[in-house]
């Protein structure tokens, strides 16, 4: 392609089109090498000047979704994680389980806690050998958000009357205490920032570079059920409701998709979606 292509990002800005981008992005979700190169094609054939990445990822997801459903559940993964809403509880069980995984015990959603000055409702708390987490995580159902500095600050202002409480406790004196914040959206520059200098962990979902979100999602294979093909939105949601948030969950125990009232046909289709997920 050699005439520049301006496109639309989410957050409103304005950037050349990279088809080395698109391509990663394809070969991530672990396309073969054949469906990638269609699908680049095809994008650069429809490309225009100031088309959305909204309706450049349709182009991909609706190919992709296609040839492999497990593929384009990889590749919607971003968008995925959106759909855990509307409310934030079932991110804050997906980071959850994410820590489980990791060898954190003691993982506990939505806890009261008191500080020296006030309660504080935790969206997440885990242990690991000496280290103590509090995690605060917000969750966005819209791209281009980012988490300010504002949220780091008032997350350790937090921390700290916590901790302030703990340290008075004969069992906490020993320990660890780390105050987190994890989000499904980015960081701004300034939030990270802060974040180094008080000590206080962050994650987002490109940050930090070798431990980010995305990252522990691939490689722990934690996929949620949003990004399942085979489900109709009304379908996720009602699993939502009913506290599973992990592909994984289907695969360990299927007669919850029976429970569910979805009829055995389509539950085959979920569950080999879902295997191929969990074990590729």
């Amino acid at each position: 392609m050699n005439k520049k292509i301006n496109i639309v990002k989410y957050s409103g800005e304005v950037e050349a089109f990279n088809i080395d981008k698109l391509v990663r992005s394809l070969r991530h979700s672990k396309a073969n090498e054949e469906v990638v190169s269609q699908i680049a094609k095809e994008v650069l054939n429809t490309l225009k000047d100031g088309m959305t990445t909204k309706e450049i990822y349709k182009i991909a997801y609706e190919m992709l979704k296609r040839k492999s459903k497990s593929s384009s559940a990889r590749y919607k993964l971003k968008k995925a994680i959106m759909e855990l809403g509307p409310t934030g509880y079932p991110f804050e069980k997906f980071v959850g389980k994410i820590l489980e995984h990791e060898g954190y015990f003691d993982v506990n959603v939505g806890v009261i806690m008191q500080g020296h000055c006030v309660t504080h409702e935790v969206d997440v708390t885990a242990l690991k050998e000496n280290e103590h987490y509090l995690i605060e995580c917000k969750f966005h159902s819209v791209q281009g958000r980012f988490c300010n500095v504002k949220i780091p600050l008032y997350i350790n202002s937090r921390f700290k009357d916590l901790e302030r409480q703990w340290l008075k406790q004969k069992e906490h004196s020993l320990k660890l205490h780390k105050g987190w914040v994890y989000t499904n959206t980015r960081l701004s520059s300034d939030a990270i920032q802060y974040g180094k200098c008080a000590g206080l962990g962050l994650v987002s979902w490109d940050y930090p570079a070798d431990n980010n979100l995305k990252g522990r999602i691939d490689s722990s294979r934690l996929h949620p059920i949003t990004c399942l093909t085979s489900l109709t939105k009304k379908e996720k949601q009602n699993l939502l409701n009913s506290g599973i948030v992990l592909c994984k969950e289907l695969c360990e125990k299927p007669s919850i998709l029976e429970i569910e009232g979805i009829n055995e046909l389509k539950r085959k289709s979920i569950l080999k979606e879902a295997n191929e997920l969990c074990n590729t």
